[in-house]
């Protein structure tokens, strides 16, 4: 079969504009399937941070109860062993306190300066051990003149009305004043206004 160059370029032309086409079709269809494959790429990656936001609360939440729980675990553990040290004694069951001629100093004023001169620590006069008071009795005497105190400290086991030691309190200068180691020289005349007694042996 013999061609002329009219037949030639008719089936040139013919073809060019079928791979015209054919080169739009594939354009048309790559976005499309781009698409269809980020879609799933988009799911898959909202879960991942779905889920990772989920697990890093479930962790921050685990942490905070188990960093409370701890505390409260020590806290109370704290507070059995402060207790233990520091035992709750009950007045008339394992002490007594008396007070008496009330007329010559106030309750408050008396109670005052039996805490500042440590004589009104009941834990630590009840306190048996080395470091503790060990005391059976305190007598507390005021000398109305010198407007002094004077505690007469009884440790257990004492006898008769031998007094372990003594302890001066000067109520105007609110302390144990300096030459306070002759106690003898305040101790007369003076008033009991105030008695500790351990009940419990």
């Amino acid at each position: 079969m013999y061609l002329t160059n009219r037949d030639v370029r008719e089936i040139t032309m013919s073809k060019k504009p079928n791979k015209e086409k054919l080169l739009d079709k594939v354009k048309d269809e790559k976005p499309v399937k781009s698409k269809i494959l980020t879609l799933p790429i988009l799911i898959i990656g909202f879960l991942v941070i779905v889920f990772g936001a989920y697990m890093l609360y479930a962790m921050t939440h685990m942490h905070v109860t188990s960093k409370t729980e701890t505390s409260t675990v020590k806290t109370s553990s704290g507070s059995e062993k402060a207790s233990s040290s520091t035992k709750k004694y009950i007045e008339g069951k394992d002490y007594k306190i008396t007070y008496s001629n009330t007329n010559l100093i106030d309750k408050a004023t008396l109670d005052k300066a039996l805490k500042n001169s440590t004589g009104a620590d009941i834990s630590y006069m009840m306190d048996t051990s080395e470091d503790g008071g060990d005391m059976a009795k305190v007598e507390v005497y005021y000398n109305k003149n010198k407007n002094l105190l004077v505690e007469r400290l009884f440790k257990n086991g004492y006898k008769g009305d031998e007094d372990t030691t003594r302890v001066v309190y000067d109520l105007t200068q609110g302390k144990i004043p300096d030459n306070g180691a002759d106690t003898n020289v305040y101790y007369q005349p003076s008033w009991l206004v105030y008695t500790w007694e351990r009940l419990t042996k």
